[in-house]
Parts: structure tokens; sequence; C-alpha cells
């Protein structure tokens, strides 16, 4: 049994491939190759990737403070704007309505500015003689105070 394993085994050697399997051949080598390579390469990358999180993590300079702004809708209605403001975020929050109008002899119109605390809601009115061309709520964050 081991003889005639061994008679096959010479046998294929002595086969003559064509040349379209000797290209076949080539092919699935140079295919190997080309995943191998990948791969080493994405493995040899994993140590630089872990390197600059831990590069990250250890950033000494203090995360920015998040801002909170409060959420504001504008209704407009002929000449008159309304605007309702409401601060769910556990900072204060200054609003200011901005009113531009639209004929060049009407006076712009800025509210003055409302603070809303925490949870706090507010609403915000101007208007124009004629016409309004743009409104906006302008947002500037409060700092807490140690008291509060």
């Amino acid at each position: 049994m081991l003889e005639e394993q061994i008679f096959l085994v010479v046998l294929l050697r002595r086969v003559r491939r064509s040349p379209a399997e000797e290209v076949l051949l080539v092919r699935t080598k140079w295919r190997n190759a080309s995943v191998l390579a990948a791969v080493t390469v994405l493995l040899g990358a994993i140590p630089f990737a872990t390197l600059q999180l831990r590069q990250e993590s250890q950033d000494p300079r203090p995360a920015p403070q998040p801002t909170y702004q409060a959420g504001c809708s504008t209704v407009v209605e002929g000449s008159r704007v309304t605007a309702y403001c409401h601060n769910p975020y556990p900072g204060a929050d200054r609003v200011q309505l901005h009113v531009e109008c639209d004929r060049w002899w009407d006076v712009d119109a800025d509210t003055a500015p409302l603070l809303l605390r925490p949870a706090g809601y507010g609403e915000l009115t101007g208007r124009c003689w004629k016409e309004i061309r743009s409104v906006w709520v302008s947002h500037q964050p409060v700092k807490a105070d140690a008291d509060t």
C-alpha cells in the first residue's frame, strides 16, 4: 500500500503542466503572497493604534465644559414676533431676541436679555412697523456662581 502511494506521487510529479495551469499556479501564489502581506501590515499597525489610544487617554489637558443653550422657537405674525424659550439644562442661559425689519426706515430692535435658570421658561416679543426681514435668538451661557 505504501509503495503504491509513493509510485503515484512520483507519477504525479513527472506529469507536465500546461501553460494555463502554470499561470493559474503563479496567480494563486501571488494572491497568497498579497494576502499574507496585507495581514502582516495590519498586524503591525495594531501596536501603533493602541499606543495612539493610550496617548489620547493620558492627555493632561482638561476636557472643555459643555455649553448648554436653551431651546427657542420663534413665531412671526405679520409685524410681530414672539420667541418661546425653555432651558432644560442645569446651567443658566441668558437669551435675547433680535429683530431685523425689512424697510430701510424701520428701526431694528433687540429685546432686553432674559435670564433663564435651569428648567426655566420665558417669552420674548418684538415688532417692526411693517414687514420683518429676519429674527434670531442669541445665547450667552452664564457661569455658575459659588453661592448657588
